[in-house]
C-alpha cells in the first residue's frame, strides 16, 4: 500500500509535561511532517515540541477550532490526509497508522477514532463526557440517520474532503462540525477503535463544571445549527 502524505496537527496549550512523548510516539515513517500549534501557552510547551522535532506555530487566540484552523493553514503543499490528536498523551500516537491505512485500503474519506469501540483506561472518560457523547451521537442519529459513537478528537480526513467542509468552529464545536459537515457532504466515513488513556496533566474543560457545560451547551447547539442550515452539498 503507498502511503499517503500525512500531516499531524496538535491544538497545545500548556502541555510541556506530554507533548513530548506524544511527538516522540508518532510513527515517523507514516507521517511526512508534525504541526503543534502553541494556543498561548505560559510554559515550554514550544520549546519541548520544537526539540522533538516539530513544527510549531502560534495561535494566540485560545480555542481548539482556531488551533485546528491555524494548523491547517500552515500544511506543506501536496499534504493528501491531515491528522488531528491531542497533545496530552490521551490518545495512543502509534495508532495512527491503523487510522491512516484504513482510510487508503477503505477509499474513506474521513476516519474517526472512536474511543467507545476501543480500549480505555478506568477514569479516562469522565461520566459528563460520556453522557455528552451519547446525548450529541443520538441526536446525530436522530437527525442524520448515522450512528457514530463518538465525537474524539483523534481522526485522519483527505486535505480535499476538508477543503469542502469549510470548517469555521473556533472552540468546542470543532469536532462535531467536522462530523456533522462530513454527513452533510456525504463523505464516506468510518469509526475505527483506538485505546485511551487518562491524560497527563488537568483537562481544561471536562476538570471543570462550567468547563464541561459550555462545551456540551456549545456542542449540541453546533449540530442544531448545522441541521437548521440544511445544506447537503455533494
Amino acid at each position: 500500500m503507498n502511503k499517503p502524505k500525512a500531516v499531524v496537527v496538535i491544538p497545545a496549550y500548556n502541555e510541556e509535561k506530554s507533548i513530548g512523548r506524544v511527538l516522540e510516539e508518532i510513527p515517523k515513517d507514516w507521517i511526512q511532517q508534525v504541526i503543534v500549534v502553541d494556543n498561548g501557552s505560559s510554559d515550554s510547551t514550544s520549546a519541548v515540541a520544537r526539540s522533538n522535532g516539530a513544527k510549531v506555530v502560534f495561535e494566540p487566540s485560545r480555542g481548539y477550532g482556531n488551533a485546528c484552523l491555524t494548523g491547517i493553514a500552515h500544511l506543506p503543499e501536496l499534504t493528501e490526509v491531515v491528522v488531528f490528536m491531542d497533545g496530552d498523551y490521551s490518545d495512543y500516537p502509534a495508532e495512527v497508522r491503523n487510522l491512516l491505512s484504513n482510510l487508503w485500503s477503505k477509499e474513506a474519506d474521513l476516519v474517526i477514532g472512536s474511543r467507545v469501540l476501543g480500549l480505555r483506561e478506568k477514569g479516562s472518560l469522565t461520566f459528563p463526557q460520556r453522557a455528552g457523547n451519547w446525548l450529541s451521537t443520538r441526536l446525530i442519529k436522530w437527525l442524520y440517520g448515522h450512528a457514530y459513537t463518538d465525537l474524539g478528537p483523534f481522526r485522519a480526513i483527505k486535505t480535499e474532503a476538508l477543503s469542502r467542509l469549510k470548517m469555521q468552529d473556533r472552540n468546542f464545536g470543532w469536532t462535531v462540525e467536522m462530523q456533522v459537515k462530513a454527513l452533510q457532504h456525504q463523505l464516506k466515513i468510518i469509526e475505527v477503535p483506538v485505546s485511551y488513556r487518562k491524560r497527563i496533566g488537568k483537562s481544561k474543560i471536562s476538570h471543570t463544571l462550567s468547563g464541561t457545560f459550555k462545551a456540551g451547551v456549545k456542542i449540541l447547539w453546533t449540530i442544531a445549527r448545522l441541521y437548521g442550515q440544511g445544506t447537503k452539498t455533494g
